[in-house]
């Protein structure tokens, strides 16, 4: 049975000096419960969207990453969270933005795809959908995670923000090297040769005015057309956003004849490297072709497929 599934829990300075075997041990285990949730949707010949869910839910769930539970602090002390899915089947998609208490802001941007009429919600009127719908809440305290409110708290009198939970050297982020993007992603390919993507995050830590990234914004940080790719990204987001980096790839296949692979290094590794851009990005293509394409030092990332295929890693 031919499937291909491709999961990613951010991107950055990942490197072995910042990574205990212990920890290294906690991000194994949790891939791998993300995998063994989306494997099990496409082995059952279930669809490539129903599998991203399935493994970005998983991902959410898990305070490891800067999505779902493990959403970082706002600038007021919140958790403010985007996401976004595409079906490649017939370029439907959903995406929220900036919403609070949902559980799994995944499945809510489903949601919104198919039952909403629209493709973007933020906010208030999200969550006012996300009730109608009998989408889960969650309190608060759920989301409370002491290292991410603790590294907030460093900060939070500061104009600085942060990528991910750690510090970066940009314009107006604090300074310090050891960084990382913690957004969550997946793609898939299914059995019927249909793909997915989805991405969900929690954004930046002390954001200020609302910000959103690029991971719920169709065509930066999430793409998915069965012709050519399904794409999920993670980096930073103000390069993503006006990279286009998602749809950028999928137009160098379609327009350029560009294999998967030679797209998604065309714009990670020379466009997006030019503008000063950092992150990555997983891919499949509708024959099952995979890639997972970074220009920092590291992503957390991996993949299974129908072949017995089985794969996860760290560094570069």
């Amino acid at each position: 049975m031919a499937y291909t599934l491709v999961i990613h829990g951010g991107a950055g300075n990942i490197t072995p000096a910042i990574m205990s075997k212990e920890l290294e041990q906690q991000y194994n285990e949790a891939l791998s419960t993300a995998l063994d949730a989306g494997q099990k949707v496409l082995k059952g010949s279930g669809t490539a969207m129903d599998a991203i869910i399935a493994a970005i839910v998983e991902l959410e769930n898990n305070p490891l990453f800067n999505a779902g539970k493990g959403a970082v602090f706002t600038k007021k002390g919140l958790n403010e969270m985007d996401a976004a899915v595409m079906d490649g089947k017939d370029l439907a998609a959903g995406a929220v933005a900036g919403v609070r208490n949902i559980k799994n802001p995944i499945t809510l941007a489903r949601e919104i795809m198919l039952h909403s009429g629209h493709v973007f919600l933020s906010g208030n009127g999200a969550a006012e959908f996300a009730l109608n719908r009998g989408i889960e809440f969650a309190p608060d305290e759920y989301f409370h995670n002491k290292l991410r409110y603790d590294q907030w708290v460093e900060i939070r009198d500061s104009d600085y923000y942060q990528l991910d939970h750690k510090e970066d050297n940009l314009k107006g982020v604090s300074p310090n090297p050891d960084h990382k993007f913690g957004t969550v992603g997946a793609v898939a390919m299914d059995e019927y040769g249909n793909l997915a993507a989805g991405t969900s995050t929690g954004g930046m830590t002390n954001k200020r005015f609302g910000r959103i990234g690029d991971s719920p914004v169709i065509g930066s940080g999430t793409y998915a057309n069965n012709n050519t790719c399904a794409i999920s990204c993670t980096g930073h987001g103000e390069f993503f956003l006006r990279a286009v980096v998602a749809y950028d790839v999928s137009c160098l296949m379609e327009y350029k004849g560009l294999s998967l692979q030679e797209a998604c290094n065309t714009v990670i590794k020379e466009k997006l490297v030019k503008m000063g851009g950092e992150g990555g990005l997983i891919a499949v293509d509708a024959k099952g072709n995979y890639d997972m394409c970074f220009n920092s030092a590291g992503m957390y990332r991996g993949m299974r497929n129908g072949e017995g295929k089985s794969e996860i890693a760290y560094y570069g």
